[in-house]
C-alpha cells in the first residue's frame, strides 16, 4: 500500500506544478492608448493609432480590443486592426447598414469591448437598445471585409471572416494599428477618447508537448520505482 500512496502524493505534486507552469506561460497583457482626437467628419483618409508590442515570447491565444468613442453616428464608422504580422480584422463596418436599413443606426458613441465568441456588432440594435446613446457591453467584431460603400443588402449576408482567429498562433510582438473613419458626412463630430488592445499568448504547440511529456516521464519513473 506504501508504494500507491507514494505514486498518488507524486501525482498530486505533479499537478500542481502542471498548473503552476499553466499559469506562468498563459498569460493577458493590455496596452492602452489615450488618443483623444476627432475622427474627421465625412472624410475616408480617417485617424489612424498605432501601439507598439514588445517582449511577449509566445504566440497569441486571443485577443480582446476596447473602443471608447463619443458623439457622431454609429453607423458612419468604419474601422479594422492590423497585426504586426499581417493580420486583419474588421471591427466595425457601418453597424446597423442592411436591406432593411440603409442609413445604418443613428446611436452616439461606442464604450464597448470586442471578443470572439459574444454577438456580432453589426445588428447589436437586435440584441439591446441603446436608445441613441453611447453602446456597452462585449460584441464580436463586425468581420464583414467588404467595402463600406458597398450596397446595403450587401451586408445582410457577407462572411464575418476578418475576424480575431486571424491573429491567433501568431507572434504579438511589433506595431499594432487601428485605423477609423467617419464615411458619411453630417451626424455631428465624432471622437475617439482611447482604446485597448489585451493580448493572451500561450507557448507553441511543440512547446505545450515538452511540459506534458516531462510530467509524464516523471510519474511513470515513480510509478514503477521501489
Amino acid at each position: 500500500m506504501q508504494p500507491i500512496f507514494k505514486t498518488t502524493k507524486l501525482g498530486i505534486l505533479a499537478l500542481l506544478g502542471w498548473g503552476l507552469t499553466f499559469g506562468s506561460v498563459v498569460r493577458g497583457q493590455t496596452y492602452t492608448n489615450n488618443v483623444n482626437s476627432t475622427i474627421p467628419d465625412g472624410n475616408p483618409v480617417g485617424l489612424v493609432s498605432t501601439t507598439t508590442v514588445s517582449g511577449l515570447t509566445n504566440v497569441i491565444s486571443s485577443i480582446q480590443v476596447n473602443l471608447d468613442i463619443t458623439g457622431g453616428f454609429n453607423g458612419d464608422l468604419y474601422a479594422y486592426l492590423l497585426g504586426p504580422q499581417g493580420g486583419f480584422a474588421v471591427l466595425l463596418n457601418r453597424v446597423g447598414m442592411s436591406s432593411s436599413n440603409a442609413f445604418s443606426y443613428s446611436d452616439a458613441g461606442f464604450n464597448i469591448t470586442l471578443s470572439s465568441g459574444s454577438p456580432n456588432i453589426h445588428f447589436y440594435q437586435d440584441v439591446t437598445n441603446t436608445l441613441g446613446g453611447q453602446l456597452t457591453g462585449i460584441w464580436a467584431p463586425d468581420g464583414r471585409n467588404i467595402s463600406p460603400g458597398s450596397a446595403p443588402n450587401i451586408f445582410d449576408t457577407a462572411a464575418t471572416t476578418a475576424n480575431f482567429d486571424l491573429f491567433a498562433s501568431t507572434i504579438p510582438n511589433g506595431d499594432w494599428t487601428l485605423f477609423i473613419a467617419d464615411l458619411a458626412s453630417g451626424g455631428g463630430q465624432t471622437t475617439l477618447v482611447s482604446w485597448g488592445l489585451t493580448i493572451v499568448t500561450i507557448p507553441e504547440p511543440q512547446t505545450w508537448m515538452l511540459l506534458a511529456g516531462g510530467f509524464g516521464v516523471l510519474l511513470a519513473g515513480r510509478r514503477f520505482r521501489k
